[in-house]
């Protein structure tokens, strides 16, 4: 058995996921018993409770430390303690040389959430749904936005493989101007009435930014390259800062 670890701490608590490689779920998947999959998703959870998590799904599995080859963690943006406990405790479980470690971007991770409205397959995806979520020919999707929010006011925001520190009315001028036709967004930003109204206009297909399987990132391990010190390259006093430099 071949494992693969997804591990995110840049939010609320801690969501953790171990799947079997090469058999995310997905809008395309139909047949449930052709993968394993386990997950923890505990929003008051600290650090500490990570071993733990691990131990516990891999015990759900039948799987040790051994079956896992592949290890994915969010970098960011969000919490300062989260994402270093993250990052820290990944990099400890590849620091062997036994499996490998990719780090993306929260809102990377998230893309992968998007749906097309039309007939509930994956974003960007020809007829045959092939391509994976979120990417076409390994590029990011044009057309698949992610909002999230940063502060009262300002959303953290994707858009065709850039990320943006920016204010409700340039989050609704590029979503208009690029044309998106499916978003990833949290609460807040579905709760925000001029967005809610923006959406609704272009009638672009909203997707949650939670509740989904964490396993459909997995596209995302053919486009990161491998890095045993995976840098946590969000961790630092100021985001916008980062951005607009």
């Amino acid at each position: 058995m071949t494992i693969d670890l997804y591990v995110d701490t840049s939010r609320k608590g801690i969501s953790m996921a171990v799947a079997t490689s090469g058999q995310p779920m997905n809008a395309r998947t139909t047949d449930a018993s052709a993968r394993v999959y386990e997950e923890i998703v505990n929003t008051e959870a600290r650090g500490e409770i990570l071993g733990e998590s691990l131990d516990t799904l891999l015990t759900r599995v039948g799987a040790t430390l051994d079956d896992v080859k592949r290890v994915m963690v969010t970098l960011g943006p969000g919490s300062f303690s989260g994402l270093r406990t993250g990052v820290a405790f990944c990099q400890g479980l590849c620091f062997s040389g036994k499996r490998e470690l990719y780090g993306v971007t929260t809102l990377q991770a998230l893309a992968c959430f998007a749906h097309d409205a039309a007939d509930n397959k994956p974003a960007c995806t020809d007829a045959a749904g092939n391509k994976p979520a979120g990417t076409v020919a390994g590029k990011e999707c044009a057309e698949t936005a992610v909002v999230i929010r940063a502060r009262t006011g300002f959303w953290y925001m994707r858009l065709n493989g850039e990320e943006f520190f920016i204010e409700t009315p340039e989050v609704i001028e590029r979503i208009k101007n690029a044309k998106v036709k499916a978003i990833v967004a949290d609460a807040p930003a579905q709760e925000d009435e001029a967005l809610k109204a923006v959406f609704a206009e272009i009638g672009a297909s909203v997707s949650p930014d939670t509740g989904k399987p964490l396993d459909m990132w997995a596209p995302l391990f053919s486009t990161v390259k491998p890095s045993l010190i995976q840098e946590a390259n969000y961790i630092q006093p100021s985001y916008f800062e980062k951005l607009k430099s």
